[in-house]
């Protein structure tokens, strides 16, 4: 019976020592054989060749989320377009009105998200 989820657990060990085992040896290669000289110069914060002039644990507003959220959103819709666009032929009239229904609910969004003002950017 145990014998059936080998191949499982094979497959669990062989993943993880796939994620841990770069981790390690990186880590441990770079301190066995690379050079330690710490600097000033390459311990300083960096951000676009000056002095970061605010913490980089400050808040950021919510409207940068949504909009974030909502580009993934369209933008995962939209991939559906190009395999469709392929088959499209061989789909028929059915594909494509499938794909009307599909293409109006999305317009439906983005004027509802449009006028609650989510895209807009004070």
């Amino acid at each position: 019976m145990l014998e059936n989820y080998f191949p499982i657990l094979l497959f669990l060990v062989v993943g993880a020592a796939f994620g841990i085992a770069p981790v390690l040896m990186g880590s441990g290669i770079s301190r066995l054989l690379g050079t330690h000289r710490p600097n000033i110069e390459k311990n300083s914060p960096y951000e676009c060749g000056f002095e970061a002039f605010e913490d980089a644990r400050m808040k950021f507003d919510v409207r940068y989320y949504l909009v974030a959220i909502l580009f993934i959103l369209f933008d995962l819709e939209i991939a559906f377009l190009f395999p469709w666009a392929i088959v499209l032929r061989e789909l028929g009239m059915f594909g494509f009105l499938a794909m009307l229904v599909f293409l109006a609910i999305l317009v439906v969004g983005f004027v509802y998200e449009w006028k609650k003002g989510a895209l807009e950017w004070d």
